[in-house]
């Protein structure tokens, strides 16, 4: 099993959320989160100051899928999550050891 966790854009979260629904993904976990990367943040003028913004909003997507299904997922995030400028984001793709549910103790595969 791999989890894999995709750092993108605000705005492009439906868009990436219906791709991924489109190809079978039935559960992911996502996060508001703030970063900065090679844009160093970007500087803003409110009420005739200028201040800089050094940590960008951004969103995490995390979804735990069985190893067969990396390729499709991480196609479908880079075809709807890319503008091709600065800050599009990452994706980080980590080993699962395993995964138990909660509710029925079912482990492993059964309990993605």
């Amino acid at each position: 099993m791999k989890k894999i966790e995709a750092i993108i854009r605000p705005f492009k979260l439906e868009e990436v959320k219906e791709a991924l629904v489109e190809i079978g993904i039935r559960g992911l976990t996502i996060s508001e989160v703030r970063g900065y990367g090679r844009q160093k943040g970007h500087t803003e003028t409110y009420r005739g100051s200028e201040y800089r913004i050094e940590f960008v909003p951004k969103i995490k997507i995390e979804v735990v899928i069985e190893d067969s299904k990396v390729e499709k997922i991480v196609d479908a995030i880079l075809k709807t999550a890319k503008t091709g400028q600065v800050g599009d984001g990452k994706i980080f793709i980590y080993n699962v050891e395993d995964v138990v549910r909660i509710r029925t103790g079912e482990s492993g595969k059964d309990a993605l």
